[in-house]
């Protein structure tokens, strides 16, 4: 078992000021791999402070040295690129095939597009009336990152942070902590300054929240749930503090009678149940134009019944477990919900598939004849269930997709390109995604409503990471 019981503080890896041993639990086997410290407001004040005090010079920087740091970490990133993909396959349970392909990749995919940003980034301006806008780093960050795809939203807001001369301290997911400790060798690896960058493991309730309230802290970036990124606003609010959100989601994907059924009906149930439905842009609300619905219902069963459930050590394009024995009764509870509130039951179910009674797996699941009140339509399940729902005109389809909390992605399948543009103009969602295209690096993410606020990737993400002084000059006359 590995022993990752150091922080990462002002350069150098150093013990906990308290005792306090967490197992990280392999989700596949059940098994601990790994145990690591979990931190104390203590730490976080030491964090801070390393943070606050490295922010003096390095908020100085040219954008030539950060691009050259950021080069830097690009390569040995590409270096170790495939003992991340290990680690998350690991700790997550993501087949090592789609942690290769998808969850080690957005390291390097996002990290090339903030560097594009960075270089188009203008620091310095003059407006049409005279004055100057100068874009400055906001301070000192405090990042907290979600377990499904966690290297991607340590990514989209370290990468920033230290782009924009930001200093930082992150609380990854105790969940899956190994790949942001690696992650955190990597950047010292790279050479950035000592206190720029700083890494406390820790729960929301402790370590979390200490950042959250941080008079030192200058903005907060959160990714998780709706419920705890609430709760960081909240606890934000005291010291006024800036505070960035992507939270849950509840993604509708309208599918019109126009659209290549066999290709697209395929394609969506596959995106459900991609990282075994763990994504909060998932497309988990199918809404079927009633002419095609029976031959789309035939389509997601004869699809949904030959997905494979797997061992994330073999190679191949299966799905693996949950990540936790929480998420698991999580997703056994919405299943069971489904069923008893009359949804019909076309794949899967409630319990392991056959031969997986060890480790977090589930049955991948499709309900027919869901109605949008149904808690399979209207709670995030964070697992491999799609919900299939009927629609008569185009006004309906877009009044049930935008009936839900939530605003983060939205998904239109049609053969018009006239109505794809009018459909995902009057969808109210930060992202939509038409006839499968995918979310390309550089782009903004983030969403509507409670699917939080502010973007992340590209230059919409290093925007967040700074502020804006105007400098009024005297005038020539």
């Amino acid at each position: 078992m590995l022993d990752r019981r150091h922080f990462y503080i002002n350069g150098r890896w150093i013990n906990p000021l308290e005792p306090n041993d967490l197992e990280v639990i392999n989700p596949a086997t059940e098994k601990s791999i790994a145990v690591i410290s979990m931190g104390t407001a203590a730490d976080i004040d030491l964090a801070v402070a390393a943070a606050k005090q490295a922010f003096a010079a390095y908020s100085r920087t040219s954008v030539e040295e950060r691009l050259a740091l950021l080069e830097k970490l690009r390569a040995v990133y590409k270096r170790r690129y495939h003992e991340m993909a290990h680690t998350i396959m690991l700790e997550l349970g993501a087949p090592i095939t789609m942690s290769t392909e998808q969850q080690a990749d957005v390291g390097v995919g996002h990290l090339q597009g903030f560097i594009d940003a960075l270089k188009r980034l203008t620091s310095r301006e003059t407006l049409p009336n005279g004055d100057i806008l100068r874009r400055e780093p906001i301070g000192v960050c405090g990042l907290i990152t979600p377990w499904n795809w966690p290297i991607n939203q340590i990514a989209l807001k370290v990468i920033p942070a230290l782009a924009t001369g930001c200093t930082c301290v992150l609380k990854p997911s105790e969940v899956t902590p190994l790949n942001a400790l690696l992650y955190a060798q990597m950047i010292d690896e790279a050479g950035f300054p000592a206190g720029t960058f700083n890494l406390v493991n820790g729960d929301g309730l402790e370590c979390g929240s200490a950042l959250s309230r941080h008079k030192d802290i200058d903005m907060m970036s959160f990714t998780g749930s709706t419920r705890a990124g609430i709760a960081v606003s909240k606890e934000a609010a005291e010291t006024v503090k800036r505070v960035t959100l992507e939270l849950g989601g509840k993604s509708p994907n309208l599918v019109f009678a126009d659209a290549d059924l066999e290709e697209r009906v395929a394609g969506s149930v596959n995106d459900c149940f991609n990282n075994s439905g763990q994504s909060c842009d998932a497309p988990t609300r199918l809404l079927v134009e009633r002419q095609v619905y029976d031959k789309v219902v035939e389509i997601a069963e004869r699809v949904g019944s030959t997905v494979l459930v797997g061992n994330p050590e073999q190679e191949g394009a299966h799905i693996g477990p949950l990540v936790s024995h929480v998420q698991f009764g999580r997703v056994q509870a919405l299943i069971e919900a489904g069923i008893a509130e009359g949804a019909r039951l076309l794949v899967g179910g409630p319990g392991k598939p056959d031969g997986f009674e060890t480790g977090y797996f589930v049955r991948p699941t499709i309900f027919a004849d869901v109605n949008n009140s149904m808690r399979i339509a209207r709670e995030e399940v964070f697992g491999p269930v799609l919900a299939i729902i009927a629609f008569d005109t185009e006004e309906e389809a877009i009044a049930i997709a935008n009936d839900t909390p939530y605003g983060l992605a939205a998904y239109v399948q049609t053969g018009d390109p006239a109505r794809a543009e009018r459909v995902a103009a009057s969808l109210r969602a930060g992202m939509v995604h038409i006839n499968g295209s995918p979310h390309r690096y550089g782009s903004p993410f983030g969403g509507y409503k409670q699917s939080g606020n502010g973007r992340e990737g590209g230059l919409f993400g290093l925007e967040d990471f700074l502020e804006i002084k105007t400098v009024h000059v005297p005038l020539q006359s």
